[in-house]
């Protein structure tokens, strides 16, 4: 079944008459997912090398199939704690013997997900943790620019989930527009922010709550007390992964202007060791389709004839119409180039050098907020500086991209990089309702604070006793 229309009722119907799934229920849901992605890791990564031409199987067990399943394990752990119900303090000046506040964890429903082309199972299965932990029910449609793994995705979820509990829909832009538009209790959108506005102008429609986890250009300021060849290790590392097609990928660097030179040094001993036998080693992944290919091309020949400097970091170079972009960096060329403004998604890294840091703090608060931002430096007061000064979706210092991988830490973007935050359990908070409930006590509260008509001297002296400061 591939009608999303007759899907979605179907999941409704099932939820109307299993609205709070127990914690049984759900932990197996999330074992039936976890073991899914185990059982079936090669065919996964047949699928996902079918799909780009060439990406290696560990590339996708480690930056696919692993965090995803970490995901769902982290779920399965601390679901029960999650869903207690949650006691709070009344919160008036005056206590009310019997009076009684809680919280109650309720399922929203049916939950759309619109997952992309870059990490397709991670950034499927991952936020499918939240929403089953929270007792949902799930729709996902993966994006058609992978057609295989979301072929194999919808046959392995086929032969692990009732179509009721989890149901894959495939097809194209046209059919992910008709599921944007469905009467989901929520939906949630990875991608990029011209089709974000879209998924949520039609999500608005029937006042679909949306989560929408976006890019931007995740910046990498390098501080003067930054160790050089750790820094450059770790930034080529992030960079590296998925050939950059990453939407916390670093985008560009800051660094000392003092350190340009030196920063090029190590990138170039760096790249000799990691990609010495490239491009015959089996690390290195292509961009997905040439459509990505021709934009990364267009923007090496716009930046070049701009006045900008490509350093090539290593001696081989593309073979024409080769999806496999070699790694470089650029620098120079002005702001108003492609590879300054837009997200790159590709193995380019400009360098931007500052004088001072309150320069770097004064870019960064006058561009769109960006998903991510890095610091490398010990510099406590410049740490400081930096996170009170600026916005992001979130931060790692010292490091790129490793706070993805904390699920006790919230995921989401901020402005332009997006709305919401899942992992966690700020994705069972995410995907579910939080329910206040009070119960009143027996006493006569209303007549002991002179809340009954005619109102008179009694409420006079409860105002005067709750209004004191």
């Amino acid at each position: 079944m591939n009608d999303m229309n007759e899907l979605l009722a179907l999941q409704r119907k099932a939820f109307a008459a299993d609205p709070d799934p127990s914690a049984r229920v759900r932990i197996d849901r999330l074992n039936r997912a976890i073991d899914l992605l185990l059982a079936h890791q090669h065919e996964i990564c047949e699928a996902a090398q079918a799909d780009y031409g060439r990406r290696p199987a560990l590339v996708t067990r480690t930056a696919d199939i692993f965090p995803a399943v970490l995901a769902l394990k982290y779920a399965r752990s601390h679901l029960k704690s999650w869903m207690r119900t949650k006691r709070r303090r009344i919160g008036l000046p005056m206590s009310v013997p019997g009076m009684r506040a809680t919280i109650q964890y309720q399922p929203l429903g049916v939950i759309g997900v619109i997952s992309p082309w870059n990490f397709p199972v991670n950034l499927s299965f991952g936020p499918l943790a939240g929403v089953l932990a929270a007792g949902n029910r799930c729709l996902l449609k993966p994006s058609e620019i992978t057609p295989t793994v979301s072929a194999v995705m919808q046959k392995l979820v086929q032969g692990a989930f009732d179509p009721a509990e989890f149901s894959v829909i495939t097809g194209d832009a046209q059919v992910a527009a008709a599921f944007s538009r469905l009467v989901f209790d929520h939906l949630l959108f990875t991608g990029s922010s011209t089709v974000g506005k879209r998924v949520m102008a039609a999500a608005a429609e029937n006042l679909v709550p949306v989560t929408l986890e976006l890019g931007g250009k995740c910046p990498v300021i390098l501080g003067r007390s930054a160790n050089l060849a750790a820094a450059v290790d770790r930034i080529l590392i992030g960079k590296h992964i998925n050939s950059g097609q990453m939407c916390i990928a670093p985008d560009f660097v800051y660094l000392p202007r003092a350190s340009v030179d030196a920063f090029v040094s190590e990138a170039k001993r760096w790249a000799q060791s990691a990609f010495r036998h490239w491009p015959n080693a089996g690390d290195s992944t292509n961009l997905v389709d040439d459509r990505q290919a021709q934009r990364v091309g267009d923007m090496i020949l716009e930046a070049l004839k701009a006045g900008a400097r490509i350093v090539e970091l290593t001696s081989a170079q593309e073979s024409n119409g080769t999806r496999l972009v070699a790694p470089k960096l650029v620098i120079g060329g002005n702001d108003s180039i492609r590879v300054m403004r837009e997200e790159i998604f590709a193995p380019l890294l400009p360098l931007r050098p500052y004088d001072r840091i309150e320069e770097v703090i004064a870019e960064l608060r006058a561009s769109p907020r960006p998903l991510a931002l890095y610091y490398f430096g010990d510099d406590s007061t410049e740490q400081r500086r930096l996170l009170s000064h600026t916005h992001s979706g979130g931060v790692t210092i010292n490091d790129v991209a490793s706070h993805f991988l904390i699920e006790a830490l919230p995921f989401g973007g901020i402005g332009a990089s997006g709305m919401g935050a899942y992992h966690g359990e700020h994705g069972f908070y995410r995907f579910s309702h939080a329910r206040a409930v009070l119960k009143q006590s027996r006493l006569n509260v209303n007549g002991l604070l002179g809340l009954r008509p005619p109102y008179g001297p009694r409420l006079e002296r409860s105002l005067k006793l709750l209004l004191r400061r």
